[in-house]
């Protein structure tokens, strides 16, 4: 039997963040109406980032957020840019809740770490990039081009943080599959081109995200939606957030709800969805569990 190339799976979290309860569940009105009108906030929600230990390499799914963005007041823009920063999300990052910190804290030194895969380009997927210079960072070709949009850094990008000097990028777009268990996906990208971690188009948070498959011998598949969606069991009611493309979001939710009802066992892991760290820990520990 052939060795399962996946040795570990493990969750870190770079603090904290509350964002507004439409971010995380539209109500159907436009964002710039409830970003500048909601007085409410959700409980801090998990700024996580995946961990996987492959026999080629330590991987990272996402990097959290950079605790100078709590630090340094020069790290938001200002004008009416900053005011939308400061309006959509509030940060709690504690000193040693840097990425390096974190991975420390699980056994890693950062500099084991050999590839990176960003499910977007917001904030709080790339805060650790200026820790990850000897990495690969891979990104969407399709999440790249966002960043010369016009407007960028109102829809969340901040080039300042993200194309930083001496990083070694690498931009890939999803292939056709011929795999039958990825229906209803029909692109994919083989990180190893062992069908242990594959990179899935799950567009509408923004118009490049990725999510991770990750298929472990024995255990249940892990799928790491990023931002796709804030809590699985809105997810499951096809409850989309308010940030993104309603109609993509709506579609990647459906697909991924379908990849579900194929694969019984599988556990979903967004970025910010407080139950993400103990049902990873339960898949880890009981197999064939129903992770959702």
């Amino acid at each position: 039997m052939q060795a399962d190339p996946i040795r570990r799976v493990s969750v870190v979290s770079t603090g904290t963040v509350a964002i507004r309860p439409q971010h995380v569940e539209s109500d159907g009105s436009p964002l710039v109406w409830w970003l500048m009108t909601s007085r409410r906030w959700t409980q801090p929600l998990p700024i996580n980032a995946y961990v996987i230990e492959h026999e080629d390499g330590l991987v990272l799914f996402d990097t959290g957020q950079d605790r100078a963005s709590v630090t340094d007041p020069g790290y938001f823009p200002g004008g009416p840019a900053g005011l939308l920063y400061r309006r959509l999300a509030r940060f709690g990052i504690r000193p040693d809740q840097t990425l390096t910190g974190q991975l420390a804290a699980i056994g890693y030194d950062v500099s084991d770490v050999t590839t990176v895969v960003l499910s977007h380009l917001h904030q709080d997927h790339i805060g650790g990039l200026g820790e990850l210079g000897h990495a690969e960072i891979l990104v969407s070709t399709a999440e790249w081009q966002t960043l010369a949009g016009r407007a960028a850094v109102l829809r969340g990008l901040m080039r300042t943080h993200i194309d930083l000097p001496g990083l070694r990028w690498r931009r890939i777009a999803p292939q056709p599959t011929g795999d039958t268990q990825l229906a209803p996906f029909t692109a994919a990208h083989d990180l190893f081109g062992d069908g242990s971690m594959l990179l899935l188009p799950t567009p509408g948070h923004t118009p490049g995200s990725l999510s991770l498959l990750v298929r472990r011998a024995g255990q249940p598949p892990l799928l790491m939606v990023g931002d796709l969606t804030y809590d699985v069991h809105l997810m499951c009611g096809e409850q989309v957030p308010g940030v993104g493309d309603r109609s993509q979001l709506l579609a990647a939710t459906r697909t991924v709800n379908a990849f579900a009802g194929r694969h019984p066992g599988l556990v979903v892991l967004p970025a910010h969805d407080p139950g993400a760290a103990s049902r990873l820990a339960a898949a880890s520990r009981v197999t064939g569990s129903r992770g959702r």
